[in-house]
């Protein structure tokens, strides 16, 4: 666990009287996500992130290098992804993100730890804050991705935070409905939309010469593993990988999570890429890359949040396969396919239909107008001008 900001800094940060508020960022995904917010509280508040997790591994891309160029400060870094995606490699793994968790949090003390999501780290990074009587900021709870073990660590999350900022109205309600009481959830809608909006995008010539993307019109490829049902993972992907290579369209693969199962997606997209030269895959794209990428693809295709929450935005159609992301609210441009060959095949020619693509055009995004951020540090810093404590009573509804 290195530091990478040194104590003087720190010294000086405290005789601000400003607020400290740790933002923890474990992967490209999230890192984008948050952003926004990161920059919207850092005009009131010392603001520093906690990199960790992929941020940090080559084999995922060393995202910690865009957490750097952000030109907000990282306090701490903490690492604890091993070198096998094996079930008992990741209790390990959990076990040691609590520890480094724990750590950093302990020398930096902030006033308030900002989380994102459903993620076991960011569950362990929640439990360490709670031992330490930090309170905890959750965005995107509420929400429902049953074919994920995340869906109950995220719910988990929601019981160990103090203030909560829900993407829809809906997901606010289910956290209400945890016993969290009205006044401490905001729905702000996602903070993933506000990076979107404010984006200079490339024209697709440019993005592919910058990112190693097909200069044609290309599929979009992001499957992740089905945590709670790794049979029907392996059974999407070969189903998944036999329609592109019958279909031999332009492809682009991003690289899975740091999950069960998720090494083994990728070595087999890296087969895949080498057997098909249609095919290309990119360990990392960054935040920005990837939103191009979803700019410029003729359709998504996988099971990834990106697909059900940012690609409305651009009014891509996506191809959302199997039960990972079951329970989360649409906007209209997904269309459902399970695990066979046959379901996947339907689907992707349902979503390169011009019909589709124009029905896909113009459709109010479900997660929000863009304007999340400044939502959240309003919320945010309004609660910690009061007493902030990690005890709370169990809110029951009327």
């Amino acid at each position: 666990m290195a530091k990478m900001s040194s104590s003087t800094e720190r010294a000086a940060a405290r005789r601000t009287g400003r607020k400290k508020i740790a933002v923890v960022t474990s992967s490209r995904a999230d890192f984008s996500i948050q952003l926004p917010v990161a920059r919207e509280l850092a005009r009131s508040a010392d603001v520093g992130w906690i990199a960790s997790g992929t941020h940090l591994s080559r084999e995922f891309g060393r995202t910690v290098d865009e957490v750097e160029a952000s030109g907000i400060p990282i306090w701490e870094t903490v690492r604890f992804i091993l070198s096998d995606d094996s079930d008992e490699s990741l209790v390990l793994s959990d076990g040691m993100a609590l520890a480094g968790y724990g750590q950093a949090l302990a020398r930096i003390r902030p006033n308030m730890v900002l989380l994102l999501g459903d993620r076991w780290e960011i569950h362990a990074c929640a439990t360490a804050a709670t031992l330490l009587r930090l309170p905890v900021a959750h965005i995107h709870g509420g929400e429902e991705t049953e074919g994920a073990i995340d869906n109950v660590l995220r719910h988990s999350i929601t019981k160990l935070a103090q203030l909560h900022f829900a993407a829809t109205d809906l997901s606010g309600r289910r956290i209400r409905q945890m016993g969290e009481a009205a006044e401490r959830i905001v729905v702000s809608g996602s903070p993933s939309l506000d990076k979107l909006r404010s984006l200079k995008y490339l024209g697709r010539a440019e993005f592919a010469r910058r990112y190693g993307a097909p200069a044609a019109p290309f599929l979009l490829v992001t499957y992740h593993a089905v945590t709670t049902d790794l049979a029907a993972t392996e059974k999407g992907l070969r189903a998944l990988l036999s329609v592109l290579r019958e279909r031999k369209l332009p492809t682009l693969f991003t690289y899975s999570n740091a999950d069960s199962y998720g090494r083994t997606i990728n070595e087999a997209i890296d087969a895949f890429c080498r057997d098909n030269p249609f095919a290309t895959a990119a360990r990392s794209l960054g935040g920005e890359g990837y939103a191009n990428a979803m700019k410029h693809a003729s359709a998504m295709v996988g099971n990834s949040s990106s697909g059900i929450i940012e690609a409305a935005h651009f009014g891509l159609p996506v191809v959302n396969i199997g039960d990972r992301q079951r329970g989360r609210e649409r906007s209209g441009n997904t269309i459902e396919a399970v695990e066979t060959r046959a379901s996947i095949a339907a689907a992707l020619d349902e979503a390169l239909s011009d019909d589709f693509r124009a029905a896909c055009r113009g459709l109010p995004n479900v997660y929000g107008d863009g304007k999340a951020a400044p939502r959240v540090a309003r919320a945010l810093l309004a609660y910690l001008r009061g007493t902030p404590t990690v005890a709370k009573p169990f809110a029951l509804m009327d």
